[in-house]
């Protein structure tokens, strides 16, 4: 239990620099476009259905903690939550795959307007 805490701490952190280093190199060839945010969820969305493949077939659960929570999770949270909504879809639960989709994107949306009215309304 112990060391899937640290797999998770190690992986995050060098998925948080990947990611930085990808906004970095995107912002390099675009700028007012969310480039890098894209790059990252979309490779991010594929090496999870990779990796969550690979395991489950060849087992190396014990790698799940670092590459998947980690390094994936530091990389971007969005290839956990494509995971999820398709694990849902595939047990055939549609009606709560597409309730968790439209949940995940409206209340988010929704959370980081409030986080935003509320920080302005403490600093400004």
């Amino acid at each position: 239990m112990k060391h899937a805490f640290l797999q998770v701490a190690l992986g995050g952190a060098l998925g948080s620099m990947a990611r930085y280093g990808v906004n970095i190199l995107a912002g390099r060839i675009t700028a007012g476009f969310p480039l890098g945010t894209l790059t990252v969820n979309i490779v991010g969305c594929f090496v999870m259905g990779l990796l969550a493949s690979v395991i489950a077939q060849r087992g190396g659960q014990h790698l799940a903690p670092l590459l998947l929570t980690g390094v994936l999770g530091g990389f971007t949270t969005f290839s956990a939550f494509a995971l999820d909504t398709l694990v849902l879809w595939e047990r055939g639960a549609t009606v709560t795959a597409a309730g968790y989709v439209l949940a995940s994107v409206l209340i988010s949306l929704l959370a980081v307007t409030a986080g935003l009215a509320v920080g302005r309304g403490f600093f400004v």
